[in-house]
């Protein structure tokens, strides 16, 4: 089974940026798309970016413009550098695959995920 460690994540003001990493640990790393999702507080978990193996990248409307996703297959990481963050992007950032994520009912399938706070 495929396992995703997620790193970066902390506390800042609003308007500062952070960069989120995810290391993957399977050989097929470079061939499946990869998606960032997040849950906030009280709230259900969500998708918020996607690359796919041949870079092409989709976000949620809420943070086009300031994030963007990548990913370097050499390293198994996928990144979400975060910029401008705002009091709203608080939550809990996990990574995963595509067809995982959608695909998942139960919490076996997500890592312990990353913190990042933005105060105001």
């Amino acid at each position: 089974q495929v396992q995703y460690s997620e790193s970066g994540g902390g506390s800042v003001q609003a308007g500062e940026s952070l960069r989120l990493s995810c290391v993957g640990s399977g050989s097929d790393f470079s061939t499946i798309v990869m998606a960032w999702y997040r849950q906030a507080p009280g709230k259900q978990r969500e998708w918020i970016a996607t690359i796919t193996a041949g870079g092409t990248t989709h976000y949620l409307s809420p943070v086009k413009g300031r994030f963007t996703i990548s990913r370097d297959n050499a390293k198994n990481t996928l990144y979400l550098q975060m910029n401008n963050l705002k009091p709203e992007d608080t939550a809990v950032y996990y990574c995963n695959d595509l067809l995982i994520a959608e695909g998942s009912s139960s919490d076996h399938s997500w890592g312990q995920g990353t913190q990042v706070t933005v105060s105001s």
